[in-house]
């Protein structure tokens, strides 16, 4: 019978090392051809949206997708994996926690190909759910010593920065203006909801790394075109969704101002089909949309380690 895998058993099972080298093999067998990922595709209603992600990972035994809908009065997420051999149902995973892991999984994997080695500042743009799992993706390939915090709300923005020091045994400081969290990071984060820019390529300092993750969107973007400009590696985990979603590089496309020929697509800098950065001087940018292949190769980790330790509710259901 299929697995019934809840959100208390994914976030017993999964961490955060195990899911970065999940997401590892899951690049180079993309870059194989060994692996699919289709676009996601959105149904809107008038109260919300349908999205679906579809992949098939033959290597790791299964096919599947993700499946949510965001309406005001919530997001909920759920990953159905099936056998890559007879097509039946292996599991059905509730994907709340398992897509935050994987979204700071692969800006994490992004950060070990692309950031410098020695970087060990963080700055960070967002105190939401994705912050906390960005930040324990860039500890736990980075020896991490100092990271500041930006957020719009005070509360909010102190409260994550007790909580993640707590969690991280680093130093995370809050500061008053995004600019503060940039100026001095070699690595940053932007994880925000925001329609416009929220970081300026003239902040930036040489050799920083960029993981942008916050906005899958054409019509809004948390980066300026100065951002863009500056750069001299940029990536994506899929450059045909970008096309369709990435307003960060749809906006100045579309304006006449930048060439998608200069996006990349991560898989080849990890199966060292493509040459990452170049210089220490270099500024990297990793745009993050979230690609199917990464829910449910991840889901496909998790029920393996759940019909190993026995977890999980068995469902009788599609025989």
């Amino acid at each position: 019978m299929a697995l019934l895998l809840r959100e208390k058993h994914v976030r017993a099972l999964l961490s955060m090392q195990e899911t970065i080298v999940a997401l590892e093999d899951a690049l180079n067998a993309l870059a194989q051809g060994k692996a699919e990922s289709q676009p996601r595709t959105r149904l809107a209603v008038a109260n919300g949206v349908l999205n679906m992600l579809i992949a098939a990972a033959p290597s790791f035994g299964v096919v599947g997708f993700k499946t949510y809908t965001a309406f005001r009065e919530g997001v909920r997420y759920a990953v159905f994996l099936f056998s890559a051999q007879d097509g039946q149902l292996l599991a059905v995973v509730e994907a709340d926690r398992l897509g935050a892991m994987r979204t700071g999984g692969m800006s994490a994997v992004a950060t070990k190909y692309l950031a410098r080695p020695d970087a060990t500042i963080v700055g960070l743009i967002g105190t939401g759910n994705q912050a906390v799992t960005q930040l324990m993706g860039i500890c736990a390939v980075r020896s991490i010593s100092l990271v500041y915090v930006f957020s719009r709300h005070q509360r909010e923005r102190e409260f994550f920065c007790q909580e993640m020091q707590r969690l991280l045994n680093v130093q995370v400081i809050p500061v008053i203006t995004a600019r503060q969290a940039v100026e001095p990071a070699d690595i940053l984060i932007t994880a925000t909801t925001s329609a416009e820019p929220v970081l300026y390529g003239e902040w930036l300092k040489a050799g920083c790394h960029i993981n942008a993750i916050g906005s899958n969107w054409p019509h809004r973007r948390e980066l300026d075109f100065a951002t863009l400009q500056r750069s001299q590696v940029i990536v994506t985990d899929s450059p045909d969704q970008a096309q369709e979603e990435a307003g960060d590089f749809i906006i100045p496309a579309n304006e006449g101002l930048f060439d998608w020929e200069r996006v990349h697509n991560l898989a080849d800098i990890v199966s060292e089909l493509r040459v990452g950065r170049a210089s220490a001087q270099d500024i990297t940018l990793y745009k993050g949309l979230g690609i199917a292949l990464e829910d449910v190769v991840t889901a496909a980790h998790v029920y393996y380690l759940a019909r190993k330790q026995g977890l999980g509710e068995e469902i009788d259901l599609l025989h």
